[in-house]
């Protein structure tokens, strides 16, 4: 079979698109046939070893992915050839104290599809049978492969972290990405009211198109002013947050009194000073969000196949342009989530 594989940390230009041996499931496992697997920017941090996690080389990345089931291990009764599925991104024990709280993404055996194990960018891939949650034939497997990482991760944040009551404004940023986008759909359904932040026109539009009621460009306007400026000067009640960096600092001065900044990531800097004092003054939040439960990934496809979210895809690539697939995502023109298909 092929994989877009790397085998030195680097630029785009190091993922390869190389012949590899058929994988064979084992007992407990089934073989699928990969029909779509999404990019997410830790793809990105992974290669180009700046991610902090330890793989081994050479490495294939791509822990979200969709496909057909084509062979069955031996003990695999509830799953049949041809099924269309979507396994689990990340694979829990089920037996330390995280995972007896159902919460599966702090698991401390936890290992994920593109870091620990092989992942989805390759036309074959290994997975536990018990990790598999079915595609209904009505759902693009571009839609299924790209439920978990946004969609998941949103999910967490806004109803089990920070809590959007009727009515909220919530701050979303960096609203054209992958996250972004699955953020704002969510904010809709509990009933928060949209602020939309990006770094061009363009993005803006489309994410009112999505639903946002206003809107900020964070590289022509000072976003905590304008934020302030749209709630009648009182500020966000919730701020989803996933760039770091100034735009961090200039979220957390965007806050009303009681607010909950969550944040999911900070690729734009890790590290920012915060007031304390204005912190305890405002009794304001800060949250970390650390992808989502087992559960919650599972009621996240349900919610796709009903109709009441939406997977924006931004663009597809084949899997022997992996690499132009990465430097689209590193050029920021993106709106929604990239796809590799076979």
């Amino acid at each position: 079979m092929k994989a877009a594989r790397f085998h030195e940390y680097g630029g785009a230009e190091v993922m390869r698109y190389d012949d590899v041996p058929d994988p064979t499931p084992g007992p407990g496992e089934v073989l699928i046939r990969m029909r779509a697997c999404a990019l997410n920017h830790v793809d990105i941090d992974i290669r180009d070893g700046t991610s902090r996690l330890s793989i081994d080389l050479p490495h294939t990345l791509g822990f979200e992915f969709a496909g057909e089931i084509v062979a069955l291990g031996d003990g695999v009764d509830d799953w049949s050839e041809g099924d269309r599925v979507a396994p689990l991104s990340q694979l829990h024990c089920g037996k330390c104290r995280w995972c007896a709280k159902a919460q599966h993404q702090h698991c401390e055996q936890l290992t994920m599809f593109g870091i620990q194990i092989s992942g989805g960018y390759a036309e074959l891939v290994v997975a536990p049978a018990w990790t598999l949650i079915a595609v209904p034939d009505h759902v693009p497997f571009e839609h299924a492969a790209s439920v978990q990482a946004v969609f998941g991760t949103g999910w967490h944040a806004l109803t089990k972290r920070a809590h959007i009551a009727e009515g909220d404004w919530v701050l979303i940023n960096a609203a054209a990405s992958g996250v972004g986008t699955a953020a704002i759909q969510i904010a809709r359904l509990l009933g928060g009211r949209v602020i939309a932040s990006a770094s061009s026109e363009e993005k803006l539009a489309r994410a009112r198109e999505l639903g946002a009621e206003a809107t900020v460009n964070y590289a022509t306007e000072d976003l905590t002013e304008r934020v302030r400026e749209i709630t009648g000067g009182h500020g966000a009640a919730v701020v989803y947050e996933s760039v770091g960096g100034e735009l961090l600092e200039k979220s957390i001065a965007a806050m009303d009194t009681f607010g909950q900044l969550v944040l999911v990531g900070c690729h734009a800097g890790e590290v920012v000073p915060v007031d304390f004092i204005e912190m305890f003054r405002h009794e304001w939040t800060l949250l970390g969000a650390a992808r989502a439960t087992e559960d919650e990934f599972r009621h996240m496809m349900t919610l796709v196949a009903d109709g009441r979210l939406t997977p924006v895809i931004a663009d597809t690539f084949p899997l022997s342009q992996t690499a132009d697939a990465h430097r689209f995502m590193e050029s920021r023109r993106h709106y929604g989530k990239i796809v590799l298909v076979p």
